[in-house]
């Protein structure tokens, strides 16, 4: 049998060995990741590759605007411009379709707007617009029966009452927007949670004038802006004339703080139907402004000096049926300059 001396000596070995054991663990563990950082840095994992499924892109449908030569300054938070995306989504966007209850279709959706179901062609030679009126008050939809666009308008002048007292709070009005939309059916997903802006707004002397605040006003209009897609859903979308959105309304201060001015342009996307392509460098965008191949969608209150604020990937949301939803570089400048260039590259864009 063991004597006691014996028994303590080889339990202090076991403790001895086992702390042993515990340190080379916790060193070994160390040098493993310290070599295995070392290794992800010197041997980087392959980048994903474009898989352009799509073949070569339509060239994005930019209205035809004086593109005037500007001398353009850059002052960006980095110092410098920013590193953009390597490659991203483009996304499918379902052609309309006619059918035969168009009308009829056009005719529920004016009477869920708030309008009369009866409505009657613009012109006789342009059989897919219809207005529709709201019986006592001066107030008009114009609807394409066929891709489904519509506009509403509305006579201050015949009715001023409407302009009695302050519109509903920026948050609140937005609430009034959607729910137009809801009864309509036609708030879609990516404008049910989406980002929005607001203007004050201050109608006198026929002239609709920006104001400061909300006390000021006797409307307020709200733009909606399609939810972000891409990379984790954090690219937004420009529209031909920012800093305006396609879906947009002006909420009214009177008779029960309606909706009476808006627009309505848009396009669904496939969200199930996407492909990555290849993206322009930032500095590659930059050069392509200041040669003019760029889009100029808002010079603003500028000259022949613009100063750049900031450059960032956006979708173009182009208010009319595009075949595809593509990204664009962004240069947003001083005095509401906006300005885009395709940000995919030039291999992947018909000729």
């Amino acid at each position: 049998m063991a004597s006691l001396t014996q028994i303590s000596i080889s339990s202090r070995r076991v403790i001895r060995y086992g702390i042993y054991l515990i340190i080379l663990i916790v060193i070994g563990r160390f040098v493993f990741n310290i070599g295995t950082a070392v290794y992800k840095r010197l041997v980087p994992p392959p980048k994903p590759r474009p898989t352009t499924a799509f073949g070569k892109l339509p060239k994005l449908p930019f209205p035809q605007k004086p593109n005037p030569t500007i001398n353009y300054i850059l002052e960006l938070p980095e110092g410098k411009l920013p590193e953009l995306l390597e490659l991203t989504e483009v996304y499918s966007m379902p052609p309309f379709e006619t059918n035969i209850k168009a009308l009829e279709d056009a005719s529920d959706k004016a009477n869920s707007l708030g309008f009369k179901s009866e409505g009657k062609r613009v012109v006789e030679n342009i059989p897919n617009v219809y207005i529709f009126e709201k019986g006592s008050l001066p107030s008009k939809l114009t609807i394409n029966i066929i891709t489904g666009i519509f506009s509403v308008s509305y006579n201050i002048e015949e009715d001023p009452l409407i302009l009695r007292g302050n519109p509903p709070a920026p948050e609140e009005s937005v609430q009034t927007a959607r729910d137009l939309l809801r009864n309509a059916k036609l708030l879609t997903d990516d404008l049910k949670e989406s980002p929005f802006t607001h203007q004050f707004i201050k109608y006198e002397a026929t002239n609709f004038n920006s104001v400061s605040s909300l006390s000021e006003a006797n409307l307020i209009k709200v733009n909606l802006f399609r939810k972000g897609y891409g990379i984790n859903d954090t690219i937004l979308s420009v529209t031909p004339d920012m800093p305006e959105a396609n879906v947009w309304f002006i909420i009214s201060g009177g008779r029960g703080r309606q909706v009476i001015i808006g627009e309505y342009h848009y396009f669904p996307l496939d969200a199930t139907k996407a492909s990555t392509y290849p993206l322009k460098k930032s500095d590659q965008a930059f050069e392509e402004l200041k040669n003019r191949k760029g889009f100029i969608a808002n010079v603003g209150n500028n000259k022949d000096n613009v100063t750049i604020r900031k450059v960032y990937l956006a979708y173009y949301d182009a208010g009319q049926y595009q075949e595809y939803y593509q990204p664009v570089v962004v240069f947003e400048g001083d005095n509401n300059f906006y300005a885009y260039v395709p940000a995919v590259t030039d291999e992947f864009y018909e000729k």
